[in-house]
């Protein structure tokens, strides 16, 4: 992971995972404007319509690059769908096999890469996606504390905000509990896009919590059918406050749908 890189928790609403996926963005040989010099200096002459760059706007392109093309190969899915299918076809080691590491050469983590290294191919047959409609969104910007006033400037018309909403059971394709005390129950819905098949769930736990889920398999008849399972995380006596990463993970044996988990206790 480059130094430059996006890092997380997230300070505005740390219930959402940040960064959501990792691309390439070190030294990367992409078009340049021939309007000025490659050092952007008085001096320099010269002109060059390809140079090599770094920085999160080179990571960007690929990425977005990847959306046209998952929705050139699915017109149909939504934003969501797509954000799901590149997140959980992800890699979470490098190209030697090992885990990915952080500039400082330790061991990287959710906080660095969100969902792990893109991989296109994999995204076109994600097999399970997380979905989410313009009302999940207007939930969610509810549960944060916007009023019907500022929902307004977002939605079609008047919006009632529900009485109850738990901002951890947005349905992201990651699982951030910030501050555990005792249990939390989360809830997420998978939509199946692929082809019918069960799968069974694996959990990696985050070290000192407990994690189990029900249901443990999900069985998937048809294209669009969605099901719901609850994921349920107990915090051990004696847990440290500092987050702690863990995974989930849905297979049928073709595909894996993959969840980074990051849970920090109460204090």
């Amino acid at each position: 992971m480059a130094s430059f890189s996006s890092r997380g928790p997230n300070p505005v609403t740390p219930e959402i995972l940040k960064p959501d996926i990792t691309a390439p963005g070190v030294n990367i040989v992409a078009a340049y404007s021939e309007g000025v010099s490659p050092t952007n200096e008085a001096f320099d002459k010269r002109r060059t319509p390809f140079n090599t760059e770094s920085g999160t706007s080179m990571s960007c392109p690929h990425v977005s690059g990847v959306v046209g093309l998952l929705k050139s190969l699915h017109p149909d899915w939504s934003p969501a769908a797509i954000r799901s299918a590149i997140m959980t076809t992800a890699r979470i080691r490098d190209n030697t096999v090992n885990p990915m590491l952080d500039a400082t050469y330790e061991k990287a983590t959710p906080f660095g890469y969100g969902s792990g290294h893109i991989r296109p191919n994999r995204a076109m047959d994600p097999g399970l996606v997380y979905d989410l409609n313009v009302n999940d969104y207007l939930d969610f910007l509810c549960g944060i504390g916007y009023n019907k006033t500022m929902i307004r400037r977002f939605s079609d018309g008047p919006y009632e905000c529900p009485k109850e909403y738990e901002s951890t059971n947005f349905n992201n394709p990651s699982i951030t509990i910030p501050s555990l005390s005792g249990s939390k129950t989360v809830t997420r819905k998978l939509k199946n896009v692929g082809t019918p098949g069960t799968y069974t769930a694996r959990i990696r736990q985050p070290p000192g919590f407990s994690v189990s889920l029900e249901p443990k398999y999900l069985k998937f008849e048809k294209i669009g059918e969605e099901k719901t399972f609850k994921l349920i995380i107990e915090a051990k006596a004696g847990t440290a406050t500092d987050y702690v990463f863990g995974e989930l993970l849905w297979s049928d044996g073709k595909h894996y749908v993959r969840s980074p988990i990051a849970v920090a206790s109460g204090s």
